[in-house]
């Protein structure tokens, strides 16, 4: 049969892909790489119990790079199909969208918000969701795309012309992230964000192009023109 068509940042595109979350050399073998790079971010647990929301947790990629750190970790996501294999992983799974999370406040000592923000249509109110649930003195760390025409170009006009990569309208240049907005919002929100580029190690990719090793190592860069990840703490006197 063929495929059904999708408009730009259709959900039900990964109910298409489903069968690709796992898969390292797949449609989403970028998101693997990106995974472990957010955990790279993610603070050992402080506290027995500890609490990690996983925001568009997918089919929980993040889940084998946080295991050791000590938290029960909490996936939300709008799709089914993911969540199922996403608990098969050991994650707790939620459905829920991004900018109204089904869960109380202050519930989580880290949130990752990981390859999410440039999917949602109101990124005020997905900022707002994650700072509400993590609890002050919490962490959240983030990465996602650039509002940028360097990022719609590399991200649109080239990766989607790519065999193999993420299918063409996976993504709605629409929805990428102006990065003084996501800065502002945060701190509106009592967390502090600093920001810093990131790009795959071409060296790594020619080694994974190569099948010499499985999966590709992410530099961080200065420039936060097209991929970028933040980190910030939510101040232990805020209340909101």
């Amino acid at each position: 049969m063929a495929p059904v068509p999708r408009v730009r940042n259709d959900p039900a595109q990964y109910d298409d892909l489903a069968g690709q979350w796992w898969d390292p050399r797949g449609t989403f073998a970028m998101l693997h790489w990106l995974a472990r790079a957010r955990a790279a971010l993610v603070p050992p647990a402080a506290r027995p119990g500890a609490v990690l929301v996983d925001m568009g947790c997918g089919a929980g990629l993040l889940a084998p790079h946080v295991a050791g750190l000590g938290y029960r970790l909490v996936g939300v996501d709008l799709t089914r199909s993911a969540l199922v294999q996403a608990a098969g992983h050991g994650v707790t799974a939620v459905q829920g969208d991004a900018t109204a999370l089904p869960l109380a406040d202050g519930c989580a000592d880290v949130v990752c918000a990981g390859e999410i923000l440039e999917h949602v249509v109101d990124l005020r109110a997905a900022v707002r969701e994650a700072c509400r649930v993590l609890r002050p003195g919490g962490v959240l760390v983030i990465d996602t795309l650039a509002s940028t025409f360097l990022a719609r170009t590399l991200v649109i006009t080239v990766a989607e012309r790519i065999p193999g990569a993420a299918p063409p309208g996976l993504h709605d240049p629409a929805l990428f992230v102006d990065r003084k907005v996501l800065v502002a919002e945060c701190a509106r929100h009592g967390v502090r964000l600093q920001l810093t580029g990131l790009r795959p190690s071409a060296r790594s990719v020619l080694r994974w192009l190569r099948r010499r090793q499985p999966d590709v190592t992410m530099v961080r860069t200065w420039s936060t023109a097209v991929l970028f990840q933040g980190r910030g703490t939510k101040d232990p006197a805020s209340t909101r």
